[in-house]
């Protein structure tokens, strides 16, 4: 007869709130189970990866008291994606003053390079550099020097690179190593001469290179099928899946709709903003590239629903059935004149007069486009 050791657990106290979590886990990973604001944002660190975190420090926080066994608190703030919790730990994050000004100064500091390109940029809406500089950044910069300029760079037929963006996370370096086939870029030089790039303008192309693009933090890696084809806060994510033949493709995916075109398509992502597991293998649900580019007809898929997206963000505006809707409407503003009985933009614009499939078009659409 064999005897069941209890599994001790580590009691962990993040922000006033205590947890017990296992031994190895990250003060990160704990502070994500208490969930909300209690959590520290990550902009390196991705939980699929192997080996993620340690680079954007974007994550640190204050250990107020080390353990039970040893009280002494730490004597700087710790990236807590690299930092293991000890039982008795005492974790201060945004009750943290030392922590909030260390954060605004890695903000800060981010964006020294980072052009203000967010109104042509096709991550805008769903940007982690953006939330976190609008909930943790500075209004103004003291830094002086001209920016770095890189020119957009092809990397292949499906994904551009603008390194102007690129805040070296490493996240795409690491799918490329973990989940691709091969890996053709890697990070160049040192310093403030770091870049992202492949070898000899070398393409990227194995049937899994589309999810630097999902894992890629800011607009640094964007797909070129999907460029200035339309706004994300335009389209409406259903979740969706099909049958696909790729060894280790979930087939799980979220369609981004625009009436019944397909724009774009990517991965399933948590409230994180991390891929998911696949309900079907219960693995990380990468997706293939022919899933990603190829399949942009509503035909190819197995439309599930609407996918869940926060309801403050952006995206998820106009799209959810529940929400409140205020009492005063237009019809009762206007004494019961209706918004087309005032003006058909339509009818003005002629905007909807020709009849053209953005999302079938294998280039960003131009004006000229649209002349009779």
């Amino acid at each position: 007869m064999t005897e069941t050791i209890a599994h001790q657990l580590f009691n962990v106290t993040i922000d006033n709130i205590t947890i017990q979590v296992e031994p190895g886990t990250s003060i990160l990973q704990a502070a994500r189970l208490v969930g909300g604001e209690v959590a520290p944002p990550a902009m390196c660190y991705y939980e699929p990866l192997k080996d993620s975190g340690g680079k954007c420090r974007t994550c640190l926080v204050e250990v107020a008291q080390g353990s039970t066994k040893d009280p002494r608190p730490m004597p700087k703030l710790v990236a807590s994606c690299r930092t293991t919790v000890m039982d008795g730990m005492v974790v201060k994050n945004i009750t943290s003053e030392k922590v909030k000004a260390a954060r605004a100064g890695v903000v800060e500091f981010l964006l020294l390079n980072h052009p203000l390109d967010c109104p042509i940029c096709d991550q805008a809406g769903e940007c982690h550099l953006q939330d976190l500089s609008y909930e943790h950044g500075v209004e103004n910069s003291r830094n002086d020097f001209k920016k770095r300029i890189f020119e957009p760079v092809d990397l292949g037929p499906h994904i551009q690179l603008h390194m102007t963006r690129c805040i070296l996370c490493y996240r795409c370096v690491f799918t490329a190593d973990q989940v691709s086939t091969c890996r053709n870029h890697g990070v160049l030089d040192r310093g403030d001469h770091a870049q992202i790039a492949t070898f000899i303008q070398k393409n990227l192309d194995n049937d899994f290179i589309g999810n630097v693009i999902d894992v890629c933090p800011v607009g640094a890696l964007t797909d070129k099928t999907f460029r200035f084809k339309n706004r994300v806060w335009f389209t409406k994510p259903v979740n969706a899946h099909r049958a696909c033949e790729t060894p280790n493709c979930c087939g799980e995916t979220i369609l981004w709709l625009r009436g019944e075109e397909v724009f774009r398509v990517t991965a399933r992502k948590n409230e994180w903003g991390e891929i998911e597991k696949s309900n079907k293998t219960q693995k990380t649900g990468w997706i293939c590239d022919t899933c990603r580019f190829d399949k942009k007809n509503t035909a190819d898929w197995a439309i599930e629903g609407l996918a869940e997206i926060n309801r403050h963000s952006v995206i998820g505006q106009g799209k959810y059935s529940n929400l409140e809707i205020p009492e005063e409407t237009f019809e009762s503003v206007m004494h019961g004149s209706k918004p087309h009985h005032l003006l058909d933009i339509h009818e003005v614009s002629n905007v909807n007069s020709h009849p053209k499939d953005l999302s079938q078009a294998n280039r960003p659409m131009h004006s000229q486009d649209f002349v009779s």
